[in-house]
């Protein structure tokens, strides 16, 4: 059986912009590849609320879950809760539970739950909060879409509490060759082995170093055996 397929949405304007490096893009990959899910799409949008509805909407019928990051925080431009409810038709606004995780965690503060953090309270109808045990605030799953934050220790810790819910697969291996040959020399026998091997992924990625051309040729699958019989016939097509 195949692995669940995914597509991660990056949402904001700051990462468009280049102001702000996205890493969470990275962190998702690493852990999707680590619990059988394969990531088969991202896309970084802008704070553009049809443009995020458009998106959310093609994601969801496209593949298996949809991870967001972005624009779920206190200020008018973070609009990602709204534009979940309109993707899915629902209404939203100020949920009990998320309002009295939030009220404890600024009282324990001693600061004010102003109608600014408030609004990090409004929830879509019939969404399933994600834990945030950084700073409370929720992330929330709709359906086959998980709504989460855009700040990179956020992020991290909404995927870990909701990893354990998700249905996963067969973990993807790898194992990887340094050939100090040119691609366009190496091109065809790699070609005609990754065709023997339909169920493996062979990706190659070129570099250049003190005069030195070559690819790292990263073999990819779910099946270790397969993995290793294919990389021992790499390795005698291409010798060190």
């Amino acid at each position: 059986m195949p692995n669940p397929t995914a597509a991660m949405l990056v949402i904001g304007d700051e990462i468009l912009s280049g102001r702000t490096r996205d890493a969470n893009m990275h962190h998702l990959a690493q852990a999707f590849t680590k619990h059988g899910i394969d990531l088969k799409e991202v896309r970084v949008i802008s704070d553009d609320a049809d443009a995020i509805v458009g998106a959310i909407n093609a994601l969801r019928a496209a593949y298996d879950m949809v991870v967001t990051s972005g624009g779920i925080g206190p200020t008018h431009d973070d609009i990602t809760a709204d534009c979940v409810a309109r993707a899915f038709g629902v209404p939203i606004d100020v949920r009990d539970d998320a309002r009295a995780l939030l009220q404890a965690h600024y009282d324990r503060q001693g600061s004010e739950f102003n109608q600014a953090r408030q609004r990090m309270a409004r929830i879509p109808d019939g969404a399933v909060l994600i834990d945030n045990p950084v700073s409370i605030a929720p992330g929330f799953s709709m359906e086959n879409v998980h709504v989460m934050a855009g700040v990179p220790t956020v992020f991290q810790a909404m995927v870990a509490s909701l990893l354990p819910s998700l249905t996963g697969g067969a973990p993807i291996l790898s194992q990887s060759l340094r050939i100090e040959r040119g691609e366009g020399e190496i091109a065809s026998p790699l070609g005609d082995l990754a065709a023997r091997y339909p169920e493996l992924s062979f990706g190659s990625y070129p570099f250049q170093h003190n005069g030195v051309y070559g690819a790292n040729i990263v073999i990819r699958g779910t099946d270790g055996a397969q993995i290793d019989h294919a990389m021992a016939e790499l390795s005698q097509l291409f010798p060190a």
